[in-house]
């Protein structure tokens, strides 16, 4: 065993981690996800001599070499056909053995953790066997795996053992509930487990993450626009000769740099200069208008923001106001020039590289967001490295996405949504994201997602329901995942995906504070109706709230939760939570932790004494309801609901539309049809030319309460 496990250490720089918990005594259950046909190896070396792995005696009758490895004083042959299977390992448990069980029972084909098998919970639940999961990382490179990923002949392979784990009790359920309880409570012990070692030993910074991928990934088309597309290797060319440049052009000490760019490849090139250089981007939102973006600018202290020319004039952007205000504006297109074709010579032959980032801050800001403003200021919200690749190994967690797989995004990278998932996590994962410019070209975004051949997709309601006006029922055709965001998902929108274009919305829940994911659906584990399940690393509580009889106030802490607001005010609220942060959402979470959101606690009125959801009733009377109800009114209609100040009952309920023909009746009818309470029925109507939308496509409450 010493000669094997010295072999393992010279050819795939083998490691494995805490080790002493292997000797905890029977009856004992260890449970490793499974990647590879080596597997057995890397963890035989690790266990004493009583530990069996159980196999499928039906497979180790398939070849010789299948039965030497399968059936061994090692081994625990069972006929995953039988109905005793099951019961015989249960009874080899409760007899004080040890067990080593793959419970996918199956080798990966995506790398990720695909469903476990009943049994599992079974055993769980008919012994009292205590658990250990291990987790192999790196072993889904090897030639001997069937996933899609690049394979390397000696990727670099690590086992990592947890402690000892307890399975919970489930009181009086029925056999098949308690399996299933069981099961799931396995697959989220494998999970954490997976993600705490990945965020442990992968890299802290994400310049040095891109490096790690990119030897993985190879030299492989990684960037798309349309204008070209970059490898690995053409995006640290360009992102090393701009670094150059930034040089001579930022202001000395300047720690914050502004980024006016659209979704172009010029964005994450730009991104990972900056970064190279310990600069904090600070991506200003240019759908806001100019008095936001100079307030955002202001409150970040910028006196340099790096735009192009191209697209100021294309967006028909007023700068005015952020110039005369005294910032510089740094033209992409007068930097070009000043790269010389001997730099450009020597960064393709390698002579010069991509510098690494020295920072004297031990949790470097990596980005500076701003938050919608919808309800307020915007506020600054200050992103780690660390914060935003927690979230990035959070989703892949969750997620069974390989190299092969395809990104859309069209979200502005100035969103957060946008920069994580559109952006960061295929660039980080190695797989390919195509950049498009505007998420509001209804038409041609589904023709480019289809030409594109995209895998996934991230959009919030009003896009999707946009696009699907316009869509060919085949756009969508090679989409996996379709990720949707930023606001709820109409039950409407999800059931026409599912019946035109036969895709299932994922809703996922974030905020712009959690960089952003907190909770996500995904095909492993959805469930319809709710916002998804609390992803790896987050806690979760709720505080009640006046009024509100079911659920309370989300409080959410994790390793992905921002390192703080550049506003003075807000800033100081979030650090006497001591590391939570209040979402100001009213939600419930149910036992499997599966997030249900009621509404904003800003968007709730109290009327009579009762908390009323203001987003409940916009959500009932959406433009997708009236319009079928009421056809004539086309699906442009659009409704809002605010809250107005009553003498009587503390608030009434006011409905703003874009439809002149449409009736406070109409809206009524409606409500009442979907079971609302007389509560939650509007008392007044006010038409507007335009329902204010920000730039994720929801309504600015804030501009609308002005309007009216």
């Amino acid at each position: 065993m010493f000669l094997l496990r010295l072999l393992l250490r010279l050819l795939y720089r083998f490691r494995a981690y805490n080790t002493a918990v292997l000797r905890t005594p029977g009856p004992v259950l260890l449970l490793p996800n499974h990647v590879s046909w080596f597997d057995w190896l890397f963890l035989g070396v690790c266990l004493e001599g009583d530990w069996r792995f159980v196999t499928s005696s039906t497979t180790a009758q398939t070849t010789f070499v299948h039965r030497w490895i399968m059936q061994s004083r090692r081994t625990f042959p069972v006929d995953p056909l039988s109905p005793y299977a099951a019961k015989h390992m249960a009874e080899h448990l409760r007899a004080g053995g040890r067990l080593v069980l793959f419970p996918e029972g199956r080798i990966s084909l995506t790398g990720s953790l695909m469903k476990l098998f009943d049994g599992t919970g079974f055993l769980l639940h008919r012994t009292d066997a205590k658990v250990i999961t291990a987790y192999l990382r790196g072993a889904h490179r090897l030639p001997w795996s069937r996933n899609p990923d690049r394979k390397h002949w000696f990727p670099r392979v690590s086992v990592h053992f947890s402690d000892v784990l307890t399975p919970p009790t489930v009181g009086h359920m029925n056999t098949a509930d308690a399996r299933d309880r069981l099961g799931d409570w396995a697959l989220d012990r494998m999970r954490e487990q997976r993600f705490t070692v990945e965020h442990a030993f992968g890299p802290r910074t994400i310049p040095a993450a891109l490096r790690e991928t990119a030897r993985l990934a190879g030299n492989k088309p990684i960037l798309s626009d349309i204008n070209g597309t970059l490898s690995y290797r053409r995006l640290f060319i360009g992102a090393t000769l701009l670094a150059r440049q930034w040089r001579a052009l930022l202001a000395p000490g300047a720690e914050r740099v502004g980024v006016l760019l659209p979704n172009v490849n010029a964005a994450p090139v730009t991104l990972l200069s900056l970064w190279s250089l310990g600069k904090t981007p600070a991506l200003l939102n240019y759908s806001t208008g100019p008095a936001i973006m100079l307030t955002c600018a202001q409150l970040a202290g910028l006196k340099q923001i790096i735009t192009s020319r191209a697209f100021v004039e294309k967006a028909k952007l007023k700068l005015e106001p952020l110039t005369a205000a005294g910032l510089e504006l740094l033209y992409l297109e007068d930097v070009r020039p000043r790269i010389g074709a001997v730099a450009k010579l020597a960064a393709l032959a390698g002579l010069i590289r991509l510098p690494s980032p020295t920072f004297t801050d031990a949790d470097p800001t990596a980005v500076v967001l701003f938050t919608s403003g919808s309800e307020g200021v915007p506020k600054g919200v200050e992103l780690t490295h660390a914060n935003l690749l927690a979230n990035v190994r959070q989703l892949l967690t969750v997620s069974d996405l390989t190299d092969d797989d395809r990104m859309f995004c069209a979200l502005p990278l100035f969103h957060s949504f946008g920069v994580t998932a559109g952006f960061l996590l295929p660039l980080l994962r190695g797989f390919r994201t195509f950049l498009y410019p505007s998420p509001l070209h209804y038409r041609i975004v589904p023709t480019a997602v289809y030409m594109q051949r995209s895998t996934l997709l991230v959009a919030t309601n009003t896009f999707l329901n946009l696009y699907a006006r316009r869509a060919h029922p085949y756009d969508f055709r090679f989409l996996r995942y379709l990720f949707a965001g930023a606001e709820k998902v109409q039950e409407a929108t999800a059931a026409l995906y599912a019946q035109r274009f036969g895709v299932r919305i994922l809703e996922c829940y974030g905020a712009t504070e959690c960089s952003p994911g907190i909770a996500v659906n995904v095909p492993l584990a959805p469930k319809a109706g709710t916002a998804g399940k609390l992803i790896p690393g987050m806690e979760a509580r709720l505080e009640p709230v006046e009024g509100v009889p079911e659920g309370g106030r989300l409080f959410v802490r994790g390793p992905n939760v921002m390192k703080g607001y550049l506003n003075p005010e807000p800033d100081a609220k979030f650090r006497a939570l001591a590391g939570w942060y209040d979402t100001g959402d009213i939600c419930t979470i149910d036992a499997d932790h599966f997030i249900r959101i009621q509404g904003r606690l800003k968007r709730f009125a109290k009327i009579s004494g009762e908390m009323v959801s203001l987003g409940a009733v916009e959500d009932a009377a959406v433009e997708d309801a009236l319009a079928g109800a009421f056809p004539q009114y086309g699906l442009r209609c659009a409704v809002a609901i605010v809250a107005r100040p009553d003498e009587d009952k503390g608030e009434r309920l006011l409905a703003a539309t874009n439809e002149p023909r449409l009736t406070l009746e109409a809206i009524r009818a409606v409500l009442r049809e979907k079971g609302l309470p007389n509560l939650a029925i509007p008392r007044e109507l006010r038409v507007v030319s335009q329902i204010p939308k920000l730039g994720t496509g929801k309504t600015d409450h804030r501009a609308l309460e002005k309007l009216l």
